[in-house]
């Protein structure tokens, strides 16, 4: 293993492995970690790359222990690359104080307010950062990446492929925060990491950036309708299915009775969205 990568651990997991890094990001000043599966056909050649991004408090391991992806990965030859959801350890006053602030739960953007725009920059560090060092030391086929997340990581999926059309060929969401300026959890993170003038959070979230994005390619969004965050007004599908309605953007939005905002719930859908990943990368 190259001396910039650091290998944790690692498992033989349906022929292929699942390795837990970490390294220096020079997005995020400091250490971050991430975990790849890698299916058993990148033994041979490089394979398409779908990346997960994790919800509120998760880090790099919750999707890859409780998912139950790699199974359908392996068959359709997907390389899954999961990043930690913020930088930790920054020394940053106050980043562990709550549960949906700070260490946890970086919302994927790039702050541009004292303190933490020294060191929360996970727009940055998904977006670019991360698959370059992706393609460098694995066998990824970088024109053959898609991307999909959980809550807080499924607003940053579609953020993500809405502002990068070009890079990432298929987008998906399992319940996500699909309106962050217009709940509490997005007014929090966005007043705090990016400042008080709400013209800037516009860049980050999904409802208004459908309305120009253009994005055209099919997105596929579950919600369980037992979800409390639901019922809170923390996620708001219904904002974002309205722009897609607008724009002619292609969505599918699904409503689970039933079912909440866990791992139960992700398990139970995943196998659906890695196929539509896989219809459209491989």
């Amino acid at each position: 293993m190259p001396a910039s990568l650091n290998l944790k651990s690692e498992y033989a997991c349906f022929g292929g492995t699942v390795g837990f890094y970490s390294h220096l990001s020079s997005s995020c000043n400091g250490e971050m970690k991430f975990a790849v599966y890698q299916p058993p056909q990148a033994k041979l050649e490089p394979v398409p790359i779908l990346y997960f991004l994790s919800g509120l408090t998760c880090t790099e391991e919750n999707f890859m222990a409780k998912a139950g992806a790699q199974r359908l990965a392996a068959e359709y030859g997907l390389m899954l690359v999961v990043p930690d959801t913020s930088p930790r350890n920054t020394g940053i006053p106050g980043e562990d104080e709550d549960w949906d602030f700070g260490t946890g739960a970086g919302f994927y953007i790039d702050a541009t307010e004292e303190p933490w725009k020294a060191h929360y920059r996970m727009y940055s560090y998904v977006v670019d950062e991360l698959p370059a060092l992706i393609v460098k030391h694995f066998p990824g086929l970088p024109e053959r990446q898609g991307i999909f997340g959980h809550s807080m990581g499924g607003h940053g999926a579609l953020i993500c492929a809405l502002k990068n059309r070009a890079r990432y060929l298929s987008v998906s969401a399992l319940a996500p925060i699909a309106a962050p300026m217009r709940c509490p959890w997005g007014q929090k993170a966005f007043t705090k990491y990016l400042g008080s003038d709400k013209e800037s959070w516009r860049a980050y979230d999904a409802s208004e950036l459908a309305l120009t994005a253009q994005y055209n390619r099919p997105i596929l969004i579950d919600q369980g309708i037992a979800d409390a965050f639901l019922v809170q007004q923390q996620l708001l599908p219904e904002v974002f299915e309205q722009a897609c309605a607008k724009a002619g953007q292609p969505l599918t939005l699904r409503m689970h009775s039933g079912y909440d905002h866990s791992y139960y719930f992700i398990a139970t859908f995943v196998e659906d969205h890695i196929r539509h990943h896989a219809a459209a990368l491989c």
